[in-house]
């Protein structure tokens, strides 16, 4: 490795400090840069040492090794949210990469616009939301993302991929499958509508307010806040669940015959169309019906107190831990109902 080290980058940084699960190793370095010319010079230096990059926001969807990571982590530091475009029905702003989640949820809510009131509470930064298309209670990201801006981690160029290119679908796009690996993403365009009203498709969400009533953007929110604290899918350290990276398991997407053979089996199964000829399921409700209780527990890794689809890191917890209690609950599921359930967190050092 070459003797010179751009200043910005620091040497042996703990990924349990970086993860909200609080696991894992070092990071051999990592860098959270403000400026467009650090990231370029990061990025470069990167390259040359032949060193792996990975982008990483609040750690809040990573289970990392406990041998830690050998490689570059790189923490984008754009905050900036800026108006693009505006008019009386709609408006296109434009979020950096770094820009907390939940902190452009408020200000869309604050503002008056519609489209991802829904998708407050959700942990990590504004740069991870089109990776895995993140969602809740009724509406995804990619309802409103019309453009993602990056840089090549090969070259450094930037580009632009528009909604469509970027594939999304259920909790995935192509930065989360073909394009792993290949892009720092830099900013995200959503265009929110002005004046809009607020989505209530979710029945725990159509629950919490009185029938025929039409709740404002901001109880919207609140409402959707209620209920992930109710559930400790909001990240809260006062809670003792908090060391977790939320849902563990994405609900699955299986073909209707095989929803309806489990329906004649258990009526009572919870049920959802998806699209073309296939439902989804509950992997909470499957998960419960397997034989796994909240706070269900396997050393020091458990399922959490108040909603089986999190893992939890009840103190002490190693990585080996979390990933043998998920091998025990996706086995059991699969006995139970034949259908295997998709961890949904990445894997960082493994």
């Amino acid at each position: 490795m070459s003797a010179h080290i751009p200043e910005i980058i620091k040497k042996n940084r703990s990924l349990a400090e970086l993860t909200t699960f609080e696991i894992g190793g070092a990071a051999s370095f990592f860098a959270e840069p403000a400026e467009p010319e650090q990231l370029t010079e990061i990025i470069t230096w990167a390259n040359r040492e032949k060193l792996p990059i990975y982008p990483l926001g609040d750690g809040s969807n990573i289970l990392a090794a406990d041998t830690g990571y050998n490689g570059l982590i790189l923490k984008p530091g754009n905050k900036s949210i800026d108006i693009l475009e505006e008019t009386d029905k709609q408006v296109l702003i434009r979020a950096g990469a770094g820009v907390v989640w939940d902190d452009l949820a408020a200000y869309a809510v604050r503002s008056g616009w519609s489209g991802i009131e829904c998708l407050s509470g959700i942990p990590g930064r504004v740069g991870a939301s089109p990776v895995q298309n993140i969602g809740a209670y009724g509406q995804e990201a990619a309802h409103t993302i019309e453009a993602v801006e990056v840089l090549d981690l090969t070259d450094t160029k930037s580009g632009i991929f528009g909604s469509r290119e970027c594939n999304f679908a259920y909790r995935s796009s192509n930065f989360k499958t073909v394009w792993k690996g290949k892009y720092l993403i830099t900013a995200v365009r959503f265009r929110l509508s002005v004046h809009g009203q607020a989505t209530l498709r979710y029945k725990d969400l159509q629950a919490y307010f009185n029938p025929g009533s039409v709740p404002t953007l901001s109880e919207v929110r609140q409402a959707v806040l209620a209920i992930r604290r109710a559930k400790s899918t909001f990240y809260d350290i006062q809670d003792p669940n908090h060391r977790c990276a939320g849902s563990f398991f994405t609900n699955p997407i299986v073909p209707k015959e095989q929803a309806d053979d489990l329906l004649r089996q258990y009526p009572e199964m919870p049920v959802y169309p998806a699209s073309g000829n296939d439902c989804k399921l509950s992997a909470a409700w499957l998960i419960d019906h397997a034989g796994f209780n909240k706070g269900f527990r396997y050393g020091n890794a458990k399922l959490s107190d108040k909603h089986v689809l999190c893992l939890v890191n009840a103190g002490g917890a190693g990585a080996q831990e979390i990933l043998h209690l998920a091998g025990m609950v996706q086995n059991g599921v699969e006995k139970q109902f034949g259908v295997r359930l998709t961890a949904e967190p990445n894997l960082l050092g493994f």
